[in-house]
């Protein structure tokens, strides 16, 4: 017998089963890893002009380092992959990832499996700020139209804190039905703003954007929303231990030495800026942050250490994958991302609400 099977067979059963399971979530991180890289390298090439993977591969390695040094596809192809796809996947990979990991966050900080990012009102208050830009010429353009949208979510942010915050608490409860109550009062607004307005094509370009799109994807926002993204992921990652203990509980936390109300705040924030960055540019897109944590959590378990890159990198690959299917279904014409998520999701939803059925009616 070797030393690594004789330590192996003499290690306490718990740790046997805490090693399998960490190993078992790298392999996951890993497959999942390779799986967004594949997809990103598939999407770039796939549309009315499709472009071969390899050759995909060789103009991004062209524009990134150089190499090859020649070019050998045609100027089209390296227009229509560099300056169009590939900001739009990439945009795409970002967006998904940051509603994932805000959707897992959430479910742990209002402790409801059920939550994702349009519970915060966070949503509502972007789509009311881009309504203000499209339909009253509050801003202009697409960057300006972003910015509107940014300045709603954290409109939003601030006055969910204001209702729900109450003498220097903030508990689940209060998060839940104060995120309720302003996504209703923020969609109320946005409704009022579309019937006030004289648009017909304003009302339009606002209901295309409540559903989401990426069709505005260029690379100073896929710059700005990656960073963003990648900020409050690299955030969230840094209290996985803290989310760890508000999953179990208040009490507990308390115990290991965390000030619940003060580690709820501070994750909150974080999501909301999350939230409210990849909102501001590829706007309301239901589904991703409630059942791509879930399907994590199957994969890589509940321990946030894990849980938050295995969401980011699935969330990212159905996003992609997602808006493939919107761009390619009914092409020349684009369908709304969030229809596309909607028609995922709903199915996947109904599976989640039987699983979590009460078992004792």
């Amino acid at each position: 017998m070797t030393l690594l099977s004789t330590a192996a067979s003499e290690a306490p059963p718990d740790d046997l089963g805490h090693a399998r399971r960490r190993w078992a979530s790298i392999a996951w991180l890993t497959a999942l890893g390779t799986v967004l890289l594949a997809v990103i390298v598939c999407a770039c090439g796939i549309g009315p002009v499709a472009v071969p993977p390899l050759t995909v591969a060789r103009i991004v390695g062209h524009h990134v380092a150089g190499v090859p040094a020649a070019s050998e596809w045609t100027a089209a192809q390296d227009a229509i992959v560099w300056r169009v796809r590939v900001p739009r996947v990439l945009l795409g990979a970002s967006v998904g990832a940051g509603l994932a990991v805000s959707g897992a966050v959430l479910q742990t900080v209002v402790r409801n499996v059920l939550a994702d990012p349009h519970i915060l009102g966070v949503t509502s208050g972007a789509s009311t700020g881009a309504a203000l830009s499209l339909l009253f010429g509050v801003t202009a353009g697409a960057g300006m139209l972003s910015g509107s949208a940014f300045v709603g979510a954290l409109a939003a942010t601030v006055l969910l804190f204001a209702v729900a915050r109450s003498h220097g608490q903030l508990t689940s409860l209060r998060l839940l039905l104060g995120g309720v109550t302003i996504g209703y009062v923020f969609s109320a607004a946005t409704s009022f703003l579309i019937f006030a307005s004289d648009s017909p094509e304003g009302a339009r370009a606002v209901l295309f954007w409540l559903l989401g799109s990426l069709g505005s994807a260029a690379w100073p926002p896929v710059a700005t929303t990656t960073a963003a993204v990648s900020g409050c992921a690299v955030a969230l990652f840094l209290m996985a231990t803290r989310l760890d203990a508000l999953a179990v509980g208040d009490d507990t936390a308390r115990t290991l030495g965390f000030a619940p109300t003060r580690w709820r705040v501070a994750a909150l924030g974080v999501v909301a800026l999350c939230v409210g960055a990849v909102v501001a540019v590829a706007g309301a897109i239901g589904f991703v942050g409630l059942i791509v944590p879930h399907t994590a959590r199957l994969l890589a378990g509940g321990r946030h250490r894990r849980l938050i890159p295995a969401s980011a990198l699935l969330g990212a690959v159905f996003l992609v994958v997602a808006d493939v299917v919107a761009r390619t279904a009914f092409s020349p014409r684009e369908l709304p991302l969030g229809i596309v998520t909607a028609v995922v999701g709903a199915p996947l939803l109904l599976v989640l609400i039987r699983r979590f059925r009460n078992p004792v009616a």
